[in-house]
This record gives C-alpha cells, sequence and structure tokens, in this order.
C-alpha cells in the first residue's frame, strides 16, 4: 500500500517535470498545427464556406451562373484571391453562424479599385473598351470605383445606362444588366 503512494508521488514529480510539461506543449502545438493546416487548406476550396453559413448563393454565382463571379471562377480565380480571409476572420464567421448572428441576405461588399487593379491593368481595359461613341473606362463622371459598375455575385450594371444609349451597350457580356 505505501509503494503505491511512494509510486503515485514519483509519477506526479515527473509529470510535473519541466522537460515533460514542454514536451506535452509542442506535441498539442503540432497537433494543433496540423489541425488549422487542414482547415486552412480545405478552406481554399469555394464549396468550404457553404457548409456553414448562407453562402450558397455566393457559391452558386461563383461555381455556375453567367455572372462575373463565374467569369473569374473560369479564369481559375479562386473566392480567397480577393476574399482574403485569416483563420481568426473563419473562426468569427462560424461563431455568427452558430449563435445566428448573421444577415441574411449578405451585404454586397464594396471592394477599393485596389483590389482590382492587382490583376488587372487599368490602362489595358480602358484601351479595350476605347469605342467610337464612348469609353466607360474613361468616363465624364470622373474616376470611379470599379464597383460602380462591376458585381461579382449580382448582375453588373452599366452606370452610362442611365443616362445614354451608345450602341456598344448592345455587346455586353452576359453579366451586364443594362436596363
Amino acid at each position: 500500500m505505501e509503494d503505491d503512494i511512494v509510486e503515485k508521488k514519483k509519477f506526479k514529480k515527473r509529470l510535473l517535470n519541466k522537460k515533460v510539461i514542454l514536451i506535452i506543449l509542442i506535441a498539442f502545438v503540432i497537433v494543433g498545427t496540423g489541425g488549422t493546416a487542414a482547415i486552412v487548406k480545405a478552406s481554399d476550396n469555394p464549396q468550404f464556406c457553404t457548409l456553414c453559413h448562407n453562402m450558397q448563393p455566393m457559391y452558386d454565382s461563383y461555381h455556375d451562373s453567367n455572372l462575373l463571379a463565374n467569369s473569374h471562377a473560369k479564369a481559375g480565380v479562386k473566392c480567397h484571391d480577393c476574399h482574403e480571409s485569416s483563420l481568426s476572420i473563419q473562426a468569427e464567421e462560424g461563431m455568427k453562424y452558430i449563435t445566428g448572428n448573421y444577415e441574411s441576405p449578405m451585404k454586397t461588399r464594396e471592394f477599393p479599385q485596389e483590389m482590382c487593379l492587382k490583376c488587372h491593368n487599368y490602362d489595358d481595359v480602358k484601351a479595350k473598351t476605347n469605342f467610337d461613341e464612348s469609353n466607360p473606362h474613361d468616363s465624364h463622371n470622373g474616376e470611379l470605383q470599379c464597383y460602380t459598375c462591376h458585381k461579382m455575385h449580382e448582375p453588373s450594371q452599366v452606370l452610362c445606362t442611365q443616362c445614354h444609349n451608345f450602341s456598344w451597350m448592345n455587346n455586353l457580356p452576359g453579366y451586364f444588366q443594362t436596363k
């Protein structure tokens, strides 16, 4: 009986040994990092977001639609190329879903022009849209943000159509709504 007590004390002493605690902490970090890495890798797949919240319409517009999101998908652009999301933001979004504290439908995000210009050269776009009648990227309205006309997950609308009816408007890609 006394031997059992002595053995238990030795076990506790070894367990509390700083080296053992350090090894245990390192093991938790390694396991935790592997789990984190797996989640980060899985979240690179656009369908991942549809698992836990109201992202299905956004995924559908990306995966199979005539919207600009699908054009980007066909060009190999992934959601996280524009929607940069850290693990902490993803965890926060997951908690919002679990608690029901999210907007439905979601608000349309308006990215600054710098986001689009990471991939698109404005001078090239401007040259490509230099039509005889006008150039929507050289507007008399001044420099506009891309999101003024271009929408990803809903139909895009050309601001020019509010006042003008240029012939080039009849040849817009399918993701534009002209009226």
